[in-house]
C-alpha cells in the first residue's frame, strides 16, 4: 500500500470502505505471500472487539479471522459470555498470514497498525479484548510487555477500555490457561452489562 492510499485509508468514512481499500494494499511484503487479505467481521457497531496478531491458515484460506482450531475455541467462550460471534467483532493487528503462521515482525506491523486504528475507530467498540502477547504490546505500545503480568488487568485506551488475555491458542497448548482466560472474559462481561444495562 502506497501512501497515497494510506492517506485514503485514514479519511475513509464507513467499513466497506476500509475493507476495499485493505484489499488492493501491496505494500506489506505479507501481501505476495496470502491467499486472501483478513480484514475482520462482526457487528460494525459491536461494543467488544477482540483484536488478534495475524491471520493463520484456515484463516489464509478463507479469508476470515478465527475459524481454525484456536477460533473455534473463541466462539466457545463468545458463546459462554451470553454473546453470539455475529454481535462482537473480531481482527487482527495483521490483515494478512505471516509465512509460517510467526509472529508478524515491528516492520509488518506499522505498515498495518494504522489500518486497524481506522478499524477501530469506525467500529468505536466501548471494550477491546487483546487476544495474546503481540497484540497486547501493540495497542498498549509496549515492546517489554509480558502478558502473564498484564492479563486481567484493565487498561485506557483513549476513550475505551482495553483487557489483555491470552491468545486462543495459548489455551490450546496449555489448558491451564482457560481459567484465567474466563475470569478475564467475566471481567469483560461485568463492565460491558454495567456500561450497557438491560432494559435500556
Amino acid at each position: 500500500m502506497d501512501d497515497l492510499l494510506l492517506k485514503k485509508a485514514l479519511h475513509v468514512s464507513s467499513l466497506d470502505e476500509l475493507r476495499e481499500l485493505c484489499l488492493n494494499c501491496q505494500r506489506c511484503p505479507l501481501r505476495k505471500g496470502a491467499t486472501n487479505v483478513v480484514f475482520g467481521e462482526g457487528d460494525p457497531h459491536a461494543g467488544i472487539m477482540f483484536i488478534g496478531e495475524g491471520p493463520g491458515g484456515e484463516e489464509d484460506k478463507m479469508g476470515r479471522p478465527f475459524v481454525g482450531a484456536a477460533g473455534k475455541l473463541l466462539d466457545r467462550i463468545i458463546a459462554a459470555a451470553g454473546w453470539k460471534r455475529e454481535e462482537v467483532y473480531i481482527a487482527n493487528v495483521v490483515k494478512c498470514r505471516p509465512p509460517g503462521n510467526r509472529n508478524p515482525l515491528q516492520e509488518e506491523i506499522e505498515v498495518c497498525y494504522p489500518l486497524l486504528e481506522k478499524q477501530i475507530e469506525l467500529i468505536d467498540p466501548q471494550i477491546i479484548v487483546t487476544l495474546g502477547a503481540v497484540s497486547a504490546k501493540v495497542l498498549l505500545g509496549s515492546w517489554n510487555l509480558y502478558i502473564t503480568r498484564e492479563r486481567g488487568k484493565w487498561h485506557q485506551f483513549g476513550n475505551r477500555m482495553l483487557m489483555p488475555t491470552f491468545h486462543p491458542a495459548a489455551l490450546l497448548r496449555d489448558p491451564a490457561k482457560k481459567r484465567p482466560v474466563w475470569e478475564d472474559i467475566k471481567q469483560v462481561m461485568a463492565l460491558y452489562n454495567e456500561i450497557n444495562p438491560k432494559g435500556n
